[in-house]
């Protein structure tokens, strides 16, 4: 199996990280001067603290409440009696260190920080594989951690992989269901590598799941570093607290001398909620001026001081008022300040009247009765009131300014010019894409409120608009542009508007007024057929003979594409997600973000590899060649989802099977299509039908391109079978068989763990959606 998933201690609150001998020892030489480095950062907020904290307890009586530079703040504790159960006792280690150092529990984690807030800060382990220049392994390892009470915060850590030839997989426990993520990082050369980005080239992240109380990591490379051997010997993973760190290329070669980072957890209180724990007042540990709240990582929670209070909420007494009239930076009184519990009081003093509050009325002096004084108190008041008025329409109007700017900046460079005369150059008769203003797009889905999403992907978010004109349309904001691409996506634009087929979701206009390009679509109401297929309850629509009908549609409008356009068009992304149907189940092929056009002299162009795991054509993946051919191979997989009701990639699937293209290829060789086939197909269609559609897919899965059938074959044979269905049905034939298949993907290129020349994979088995992208980030 490609991962790897110990088991839990669920009695015990011990963190414990597994490492070779070998590498242990090796880190034990440098961690003293590393955790050093780590703890430099902290140097001036303990001191802080400590000034702050003279008379506040943050301990219990007679209790410890530091052990070298690391406060020790109640429920934990370094002795018996001194925390409020064992998940909260800390090690403090002065027998071998000057100053002493500070472990969880009785492990090897060092603790470098706690707060009262919930977090506690430790230093963990990095995950490496080593090797020498000629490619030999020299040295790795797979850190790991356990919880069985606290969580590793989802909102402080990211989990990082750094190397040039890198794959990174976390995986572990999330709620008590198995969670996996990752990603791939690799680079040809250390300048592609830039300094405080992470996206792919030369170092990858991607977020926590909240509620992990376990993970290994495991790291791997392609191919052994050669080739990059000497700015990049080691792949490297880790989680590490996201504040703490800046990526730079110096870490390809110089990481190996570094063996933990920081990385945060969130620690809380017991199993039970808020409301739970005040039906037990003797459970409550919420003390004095404090309340409870429930923790939104874990299963408990935490206490935290009233406003106007600060301390330790855990101690009777822990608490303490603010005195807000001692601090300037606390208090808006301009004359008098009177602290109250959990408050403060503005006062005037005598011969004043007025709030006292420098955001008030403040303390003006009293004075005595006269006209003179009347008429210069009103001819004041007018004049600021003139003088405040005419600055806020000249700041509205200069800030209206501004934005007008703004927006031609953007117009232009998004290529506003360029669309307007391509527009202008059109046939008159000819319908072309609008171009929307901003104020119009706004209105439409109400300033992009986020009950309008209709959609999220890894280029953009959906949402749904109405127009002025009542139309309902579907508008993506993609979430990066490229400015070297500008003049690729007004042709793009241009051309796609142009495309008039009844099963393609039509491009009404764009919006380049914002910083990055709008686009609007007509509305499909009826969702994916990736919703279709895998949602049971609305698997059961989807007869036999709408599949056959969908699939036949979707390869005529690729047909059409490659073809039949003005300008061939490779739409590059094909897949069930965008595949929209609308209420009487009709295709409509969506999402042209990846698409490129192909100029008509060329049977291909050559392209950064963009697409999805699962859909993505192997040929494609390893040579950069992009031809129509890629779209026939993602296409077979659609009509695989089509027949057998699997998805694409699935980790529920043995290894070798995860795959959908390699899954069939495995049943066809073992004369077991029907065991793999759905329901519906089963029972609603005949054997020999079914074997022609497999026996089609099959010739569109062939490693080499230019052994697949093209697009128009494709959809002629499927409209070939739709009217032989309605008008001629298939005779049952008991003997029918599938005939020998030959073995035709050879080596599962795209499985997961494989070599394949990805350059940024996100992994996600929660979701269950796999998003490749090359060249962006995460």
């Amino acid at each position: 199996m490609w991962y790897y998933m110990s088991g839990i201690n669920a009695n015990r609150n011990i963190l414990r990280t597994h490492l070779p001998p070998k590498t242990r020892r090796e880190m034990k030489a440098s961690m003293g001067d590393e955790r050093r480095a780590w703890h430099l950062a902290f140097v001036c907020l303990l001191l802080a603290a400590v000034a702050a904290a003279e008379s506040t307890p943050i301990a219990k009586l007679d209790c410890q409440d530091r052990c070298g530079n690391v406060s020790i703040p109640y429920p934990f504790g370094t002795t018996t009696d001194c925390y409020l159960n064992e998940d909260f006792y800390i090690a403090c280690n002065s027998t071998h260190y000057d100053p002493p150092r500070a472990f969880l529990r009785r492990s090897n984690i060092e603790v470098t920080n706690i707060t009262v807030e919930g977090k506690l800060w430790i230093m963990q382990f990095i995950a490496r594989d080593c090797y020498n220049k000629s490619g030999s392994p020299v040295s790795s390892n797979t850190p790991s951690i356990t919880l069985s009470k606290f969580r590793v915060s989802d909102t402080d850590n990211k989990f990082v992989a750094i190397g040039c030839d890198t794959e990174a997989t976390i995986q572990g426990v999330q709620d008590d269901k198995g969670y996996t993520s990752g990603c791939i990082s690799k680079c040809d050369s250390i300048d592609y590598v830039d300094n405080f980005t992470c996206s792919g080239i030369g170092c990858c992240q991607t977020s926590i799941a909240k509620d992990v109380g376990y993970f290994d990591i495991t790291v791997r490379s392609y191919h052994n570093h050669k080739g990059i051997w000497d700015f990049n010997p080691c792949s490297y993973g880790f989680v590490v607290e996201e504040n703490s760190f800046n990526f730079s290329s110096n870490y390809l070669r110089d990481l190996q001398n570094v063996t933990m980072m920081p990385m945060v957890l969130d620690w809380f209180i017991g199993n039970e909620t808020c409301e739970t724990i005040k039906t037990k007042s003797s459970d409550d540990v919420c003390q004095g001026d404090s309340t409870c709240y429930n923790v939104d990582n874990g299963s408990g929670y935490r206490c935290k001081c009233l406003d106007g209070y600060q301390g330790d909420p855990y101690l009777p007494n822990g608490c303490q008022d603010i005195d807000e009239c001692k601090d300037p930076n606390l208090n808006k009184c301009e004359k008098i300040c009177e602290n109250t519990k959990g408050n403060y009081t503005c006062l005037c003093p005598k011969g004043y009247h007025g709030d006292g509050r420098t955001d008030g009325t403040g303390c003006v002096a009293n004075q005595s009765g006269g006209s003179l004084i009347i008429e210069l108190t009103v001819g004041l008041g007018v004049g600021i009131t003139v003088l405040i008025a005419g600055s806020t329409w000249s700041y509205w109007a200069f800030k209206k300014w501004k934005l007008i700017k703004l927006k031609h900046k953007f117009f232009r460079q998004n290529g506003g010019l360029m669309l307007q005369q391509e527009l202008s150059r059109r046939d008159s008769s000819t319908e072309t894409a609008k171009i929307f203003s901003a104020e119009e797009l706004e209105t439409a889905t109400n300033n992009y409120d986020e009950s309008r999403i209709i959609g999220r992907g890894g280029y953009g978010t959906v949402y749904k608009g109405t127009l002025s004109d009542g139309r309902t349309v579907a508008i993506k904001k993609s979430q990066v542009v490229d400015e070297s691409q500008i003049d690729q996506f007004i042709n793009e634009v241009v051309v796609l508007s142009q495309i008039n087929h009844r099963n393609v979701v039509k491009l009404l206009g764009c919006c380049l007024e914002t910083e990055v390009p709008l686009l609007v679509y007509e509305f499909i109401t009826n969702g994916t057929l990736f919703e279709h297929i895998h949602n049971k309850s609305k698997a059961s629509s989807l007869t036999f003979e709408t599949r056959l009908r969908i699939a036949a549609e979707t390869a005529g409008v690729l047909s059409y594409l490659h073809s039949s356009a003005s300008i061939p068009i490779i739409h590059r992304d094909v897949k069930s997600t965008n595949i929209l149907l609308d209420d009487s189940y009709t295709a409509k092929v969506s999402d042209f973000g990846a698409s490129r056009l192909v100029p008509l002299d060329q049977a291909g162009i050559s392209t950064v590899v963009q697409g999805t795991l699962g859909y993505l054509d192997p040929e494609y993946l390893q040579t950069s060649q992009l031809t129509e051919k890629s779209d026939v191979y993602s296409f077979a997989v659609v009509l695989l989802e089509l027949l057998t009701g699997q998805k694409a990639l699935c980790f529920e699937r043995l290894e070798e099977e995860r795959n959908l293209a390699m899954y069939f290829i495995s049943a066809l060789k073992e004369d077991r299509l029907v065991q793999i086939l759905e329901k519906c197909v089963v029972d609603e269609a005949k054997i020999e039908m079914v074997e022609e559609i497999g026996s089609l897919a099959r010739r569109c899965l062939r490693v080499k391109g230019e052994e697949r059938p093209t697009m128009k074959e494709v959809a002629m044979e499927l409209e070939g079978l739709r009217m032989m269905l309605e008008h001629h049905p298939w005779v049952n034939n008991d003997e029918s068989r599938l005939e020998e298949t030959e073995y035709l993907l050879g080596e599962p290129s795209l499985k997961i763990g494989s070599n394949s020349g990805m350059n940024n994979v996100t992994y996600d088995s929660i979701t269950d959606h796999i998003i490749l992208q090359v060249g962006h980030g995460r």
